[in-house]
């Protein structure tokens, strides 16, 4: 018989999703507007610690309206962090803007304050700055905010913080996502609270999310007849996905420490394995960890990441590799991109030595301990940890 599967990350309902539900059904507000959209607006605003927040159908819309509020288009450039889904970048695309990605530092993973001042040093030069750099906060972590910010300050770049997978982290004290001149939340299936498919836009300037809120309704001008000046889209969250957020978000603090847990496990059974690094947190910082993730050292380590996951496969347990960097994928091939240094690429030694680990804020120990014993059989260590009866 096979044994159960253990998924990535998978949806970890509160139990008090059905009463928003419910009350959309009963009050028959259905469409993308309705006390829920409202009401999970103004509880994520508050909780980003930002002025406005305005839901969308995912988190890739609300980087595309972002980018949208910034004029992005034909001819201009978006700087991009490289090591993250696709999502990030592919908004730059729809506004018909080019897309420069670049790399990783290892202190977080993060975009590369050195290589972005390269970047924009170059573009300067050329009389060409970026019309926004887009800074993700990768699998929880903050990327080097103060650092990152004060180079684009230098050059007026705005900043466009993909928090897609860090909803709940804190830089300084501070929400991730409230740094930027926008910020967007995913809710993904697979992310640290869900709506099944939605996102958030976020920002101090709430003038900016009205125009926000009209683009995605597609852009009606305010008349009887349906008249419309420009381009607009199909963008806004429904109200019946938003209940499922607001539910979602008032256990997303016990989530993340969830998760949190799930992670400080992972690290007691295997952190002193020699040539095994968790991935960092960053001082003065407090990451959701919506996923574990590590990286295998090839000087001290014989075995690939690809073979863990393949033999975790076998066991039916998901596991994934670290995101392929996008100056990597085939349709950004003839994409510019910012090294690190002249002799390191961060991102490419991330992706070839990364993991991620199952690490669902509803994971038993007893599933987590079947996971870890599997990774010490795969490294030949000595199984020092029992399975939770």
């Amino acid at each position: 018989m096979m044994t159960e599967r253990i998924f990535l990350s998978t949806p970890h309902m509160s139990g008090n999703e059905r009463s928003y539900i419910d009350y959309a059904f009963d009050s028959n507000w259905i469409a993308p507007l309705g006390p829920n959209v409202d009401g999970f607006e103004k509880e994520i605003a508050e909780y980003a610690h930002v002025a406005d927040a305005a839901a969308t159908s995912s988190g890739t819309a609300a980087i595309h309206l972002a980018l949208q509020l910034l004029e992005v288009g034909k001819e201009d450039t978006v700087f991009c962090s490289t090591l993250t889904f696709i999502a990030s970048a592919n908004p730059i695309l729809y506004a018909g803007a080019t897309p420069v990605f670049i790399d990783s530092e290892d202190t977080t993973w993060n975009m590369s304050p050195v290589a972005l001042e390269k970047a924009l040093k170059d573009a300067e030069q050329k009389g060409k700055l970026p019309k926004a750099v887009i800074i993700v906060h990768l699998y929880g972590q903050s990327a080097m905010v103060d650092e990152l910010l004060a180079v684009c300050e230098r050059f007026g770049v705005a900043v466009v913080e993909d928090a897609a997978e860090s909803l709940g982290s804190y830089y300084k004290g501070k929400p991730s996502g409230s740094f930027g001149k926008f910020g967007i939340f995913s809710f993904n299936g697979n992310k640290i609270i869900t709506t099944s498919g939605g996102g958030m836009l976020v920002s101090n300037d709430a003038e900016a999310l009205k125009r926000a809120r009209f683009l995605a309704t597609q852009a009606r001008d305010p008349a009887v007849h349906y008249q419309h000046s420009v381009v607009g889209y199909n963008y806004r969250l429904s109200n019946i996905l938003a209940g499922v957020g607001r539910a979602q978000l008032e256990v997303l603090d016990e989530r993340v420490l969830a998760r949190r847990a799930v992670f400080n496990r992972y690290v007691e059974a295997l952190g002193d394995i020699d040539g095994l690094k968790f991935m960092p947190e960053l001082e003065d910082t407090y990451g959701n960890r919506w996923l574990t993730t590590l990286t295998l050292d090839p000087q001290k380590i014989s075995i690939k990441p690809e073979e863990i996951i393949d033999a975790l496969a076998a066991d039916n347990i998901e596991a994934r590799p670290v995101w392929k960097p996008l100056h990597l994928q085939p349709l950004f091939a003839e994409n510019q991109f910012y090294a690190h240094s002249t002799d390191k690429v961060v991102s490419e030694k991330l992706f070839e030595r990364g993991l991620c680990l199952p690490s669902g804020s509803n994971m038993t120990e007893q599933q987590q301990t079947r996971v870890i014993q599997k990774i010490q059989q795969c490294l030949g260590v000595k199984n020092s940890t029992s399975v939770s009866k």
